[in-house]
């Protein structure tokens, strides 16, 4: 039998001071008002195994970035059972400081990531500030020694982590970044991460403003689509309605932690907030 997993975002923290003009290359300055985003960290989960995907911020991030923490990634994994000192494997999508912090909660985990996105995070382009802004030093530096634990897997492009979850380069927001996909019930979901923060940044073509490469973030809406086939199946790296769209885990945690594999409480609209 194949292998197929539940898979759930928790919500860690949120950030309401953005606006549509910061979150869209081609913004209408008429049309301009909040947009403001969440912060997920998700988790795949089999009878086998729960592989975590992105490991967050901490709170002294978030103060550090103004940004508000709910809780601490790790406590969300408590909150649907998930020990991080058990947890085997962990994809990180890319190494900015709202995916890739926080690692030292995960003692026994492999790291998998792009190459690429080591090679961008720690080269060249990093000594321009545009590039360094949403990279913390600290983290990078955490994931290096990482490194020298030998606790990383480098992928080249498309790889499989576990039987039915693959990743998968496509670039764009960083050098690196990659997309992960999932055998659900449902079929193929595919985790988007910065891929596409909105769903208006893939469906109407249009990005978010941080950017390594655009032609690589244009050809990454279409990988998307590819990877799922149905659109209903692509989850949005930062879109607040994600928590309103899919059942939560278990009563009291609406908001907080919502399987994603589940069929959708709401119909799938453009949206920004």
């Amino acid at each position: 039998m194949p292998e197929i997993y539940e898979v759930y975002a928790l919500r860690y923290a949120s950030y309401a001071g953005r606006q549509r003009r910061e979150s869209l290359l081609r913004a209408d300055p008429h049309l301009d008002g909040p947009m403001p985003l969440d912060f997920y960290i998700w988790v795949a989960r089999s009878a086998a195994r729960a592989v975590v995907i992105d490991t967050g911020f901490s709170a002294a991030e978030g103060v550090r970035r103004g940004r508000t923490i709910t809780r601490e990634p790790r406590e969300c994994l408590a909150l649907i059972g998930v020990d991080p000192a058990a947890v085997k494997d962990v994809i990180i999508t890319h190494l900015h400081f709202d995916h890739a912090g926080t690692i030292g909660d995960f003692p026994s985990a492999r790291f998998h990531l792009q190459e690429t996105e080591m090679a961008y995070a720690t080269g060249r382009y990093m000594c321009h500030a545009q590039c360094t802004h949403a990279y913390s030093p600290e983290i990078v530096c955490d994931m290096v020694r990482t490194v020298f634990q030998g606790r990383v897997v480098y992928h080249d492009g498309d790889a499989e982590v576990a039987p039915n979850i693959t990743v998968h380069r496509v670039g764009g927001h960083t050098a690196g970044l990659q997309v992960v996909r999932i055998m659900t019930r449902r079929g193929w979901l595919v985790l988007a991460s910065d891929a596409s923060h909105f769903y208006e940044n893939m469906e109407t073509a249009n990005p978010f403003p941080i950017l390594h490469n655009m032609g690589d973030m244009y050809e990454g809406y279409r990988r998307l689509t590819a990877l799922s086939g149905d659109s209903t199946l692509i989850i949005p790296g930062h879109y607040p309605r994600v928590m309103q769209r899919y059942p939560a885990y278990q009563s009291g945690l609406e908001h907080i932690a919502v399987r994603l594999d589940a069929d959708p409480l709401t119909t799938q609209e453009t949206a920004t907030c």
